[in-house]
């Protein structure tokens, strides 16, 4: 079953907005972290994104989540903001370790009060395909940042990062 996927996004003073609507996985993370890089490079300190239309997150999208999530933290007052995750989302995220890196549907946030003006000013982002040598090795970086973030992870994708670490070595040896 093809389920289509979008990136949409939307800038403002205080924060960036991204919003995932299907599956956050292995194939849109790489415009994700694109997005949010380029805005944290121009100078947003607050990246949220939006789980609302989520269906359900691969391991791949939470460790791209995690990588900007430790990014925004080497950034005076740089912060991730998970906005409108359901429980599923959530306990996906928190299984992981990774609560304590981001702030999952907080309480009180500069755009709380916004939503109708953010979901207003959202535009799609058109996703670019990477080579397959860069999208193994950009899910191979995002199972390492999952170790890195949460020890107790390092178990847990050992497989994933050995298989695709053995596939890159033979890649780069052909």
């Amino acid at each position: 079953m093809n389920v289509s996927t979008s990136i949409l996004v939307g800038e403002f003073d205080e924060f960036v907005w991204i919003r995932c609507e299907g599956k956050g996985n292995f194939v849109n993370s790489p415009l994700v972290k694109r997005v949010a890089d380029f805005f944290i490079e121009a100078g947003k300190t607050l990246v949220v994104v939006d789980l609302q239309a989520c269906t359900g997150m691969d391991s791949t999208f939470m460790g791209t989540l995690a990588g900007l999530a430790i990014k925004l933290q080497k950034i005076e007052n740089g912060a991730l903001h998970i906005a409108r995750a359901d429980e599923r989302g959530q306990d996906s995220l928190t299984g992981l370790g990774l609560d304590f890196l981001m702030e999952i549907n907080p309480d009180s946030a500069v755009w709380i009060d916004r939503l109708g003006e953010i979901e207003d000013s959202l535009r799609a982002q058109e996703s670019q395909n990477l080579e397959e040598e860069d999208q193994a090795q950009f899910v191979l970086d995002a199972h390492k940042t999952l170790g890195e973030a949460n020890p107790e992870n390092r178990g847990k994708f050992m497989a994933v990062v050995e298989m695709f670490e053995n596939d890159l070595a033979r890649r780069r040896s052909s």
